[in-house]
């Protein structure tokens, strides 16, 4: 349909003289068709191959690279994210491994500190036990000394009252055995 309505126009158009090429228009003129068709088929002529043969292959090949270079930045982006996802769980790993060995470590040096202390104790309590012993033994000599000491002493303080108060000295051995019996007496309420 669109065929015939152009033929039809086509033919109206070269057998009736067109009001407005009189009038000065000269493109609507049939005898200047022929020139006009010709110079129309070459500037679209030398323009489809000047786009198709020039600008075409370098835009298609700008859109090729960008695309390509996209591709690999992509491919790239993937593969780093692929790496630093390994690089990731190794230093999960790494982490991990390093909280038990320090775990394992406080542990060891606790039992460690633990058995030391406790050897450290037991030689000191064992220390503290001779010398409580040793000053027991010191203080049961200090008493044992200190009876016969006391004895001297009460000796001679009953033989300074006895003389003070009758004005007469009594025998020393009698004053001796008085004191004997009496410490003998009262000696298990001291030691």
């Amino acid at each position: 349909m669109k065929s015939f309505l152009i033929f039809f126009i086509a033919s109206l158009a070269i057998n009736i003289n067109l009001y407005a090429a009189e009038a000065g228009m000269p493109q609507l003129d049939p005898t200047y068709w022929a020139s006009q068709a010709f110079w129309l088929i070459l500037v679209f002529a030398i323009l489809y191959i000047a786009i198709s043969k020039f600008y075409l292959p370098k835009i298609k090949d700008n859109l090729d690279n960008r695309e390509n270079k996209i591709k690999e930045d992509l491919d790239n982006a993937n593969k780093f994210k692929d790496q630093s996802e390994v690089k990731f769980k190794e230093y999960e790993l790494i982490m991990e491994n390093a909280k038990k060995e320090v775990s394992k470590i406080h542990s060891d040096s606790k039992n460690i500190l633990n058995k030391d202390i406790q050897s450290k104790k037991e030689t000191i309590e064992k220390e503290i036990d001779k010398e409580i012993l040793k000053a027991q033994k010191e203080i049961l000599e200090i008493k044992k000394n200190s009876i016969s000491s006391i004895q001297n002493i009460s000796e001679n303080i009953a033989a300074n009252i006895i003389e003070n108060i009758s004005g007469d000295k009594l025998n020393e051995s009698s004053i001796k055995a008085t004191i004997k019996d009496v410490s003998k007496k009262n000696i298990g309420k001291y030691l």
